[in-house]
């Protein structure tokens, strides 16, 4: 475990795209990570006014960091009354392999400007890749998922541009990027990764055609529970997975498009093999102990992962 100590911490700008026909083509070079497994968002839920874990994330997620920069993104927003419609995930990936594990709509962000005030409301969509979840809750009894993405559309209203002179779209912008650094951090904090950290940063640009800043983070995910043994015995697994992420925020005209996603940045078979003792590999292991599906699931390369959360990233509308 020692070799996953080296954490990359320095900032880097990147300059290419994520490739809308080749998805795991980016600007983010790959890098390490890190996750721990606490508690994770679960059921479909809408945030009401009480603080819950649930709404606190919400409100973390848009707002942490400084909600002001949420607004900030929707300078061009009209006039939309009523709910806020929900992110769209448009690639057809969503479908296959992922479920939905978590949806709210909330205010993030109230504050008056001279005789004005400006509301953010939001309505996030969170979801898990099915068979990573259902592969570590089969093989070690462990909850939850390191392979988790979010989309969420943010709507300020009234426009940051008819604001009063002196409050404005530039004013706010200036806060973007930080706060969406931080609210991302949270959301995956609230997912079980922890140790969150940039590697890189660029741009890209999206399906719909707008210019997305893009960010790589590397994070920390704890895998505990309890390996069955071939002879009956047992052993604990208590490991820390290194974690991969990515997030995109852009303004599309009317809306901010937040969305990211994480994902192992080795295969979980690497960090079954050293729990295990030495006499017994995950490859014996595993086909003595659990199907097929499943143990495909656990020897996913991470570069599988990184194409599916970019292709989903770039596509949310």
């Amino acid at each position: 475990m020692n070799r996953r100590n080296a954490r990359v911490r320095s900032v880097r700008r990147g300059s290419g795209d994520i490739n809308p026909d080749s998805a795991a083509d980016t600007d983010l070079p790959r890098a390490d990570i890190h996750p721990f497994m606490n508690e994770r968002p679960t059921g479909r839920e809408t945030a009401g006014p009480s603080e819950n874990a649930t709404g606190v994330t919400r409100r973390r997620l848009l707002a942490g960091g400084g909600a002001v920069a949420v607004a900030g993104l929707a300078g061009c927003l009209g006039g939309r009354d009523g709910p806020v419609p929900a992110p769209e995930v448009t690639s057809d990936r969503i479908d296959d392999g992922w479920r939905l594990l978590d949806e709210s709509e909330s205010t993030v962000f109230e504050q008056s400007y001279g005789p004005v005030t400006v509301t953010a409301l939001e309505h996030t969509r969170i979801y898990e890749y099915v068979s990573v979840a259902e592969a570590l809750s089969e093989t070690f009894g462990a909850s939850g998922s390191p392979v988790v993405f979010f989309a969420t559309r943010i709507d300020v209203r009234p426009a940051i541009d008819g604001l009063p002179a002196g409050i404005g779209r530039d004013q706010l912008m200036a806060e973007v990027e930080t706060a969406a650094i931080d609210a991302f951090r949270s959301q995956l904090n609230a997912s079980g990764i922890e140790n969150v950290e940039i590697v890189d940063e660029g741009t890209s640009t999206v399906r719909s055609g707008h210019t997305a800043t893009t960010w790589q983070l590397t994070g920390e995910f704890a895998v505990d529970g309890e390996l069955p043994l071939p002879d009956g015995s047992t052993t604990s697994l208590g490991e820390t997975v290194d974690i991969e992420s990515r997030l995109g925020v852009w303004h599309d005209g009317t809306d901010v498009l937040v969305a990211g996603g994480a994902y192992p940045a080795e295969p979980l078979t690497q960090v079954i093999d050293e729990a295990l003792p030495n006499a017994i590999d995950a490859e014996t292991f595993l086909e003595e102990t659990v199907d097929e599906e499943t143990r495909a699931a656990l020897a996913t390369e991470p570069g599988a992962f990184d194409e599916e959360i970019s292709a989903l990233l770039i596509s949310v509308e």
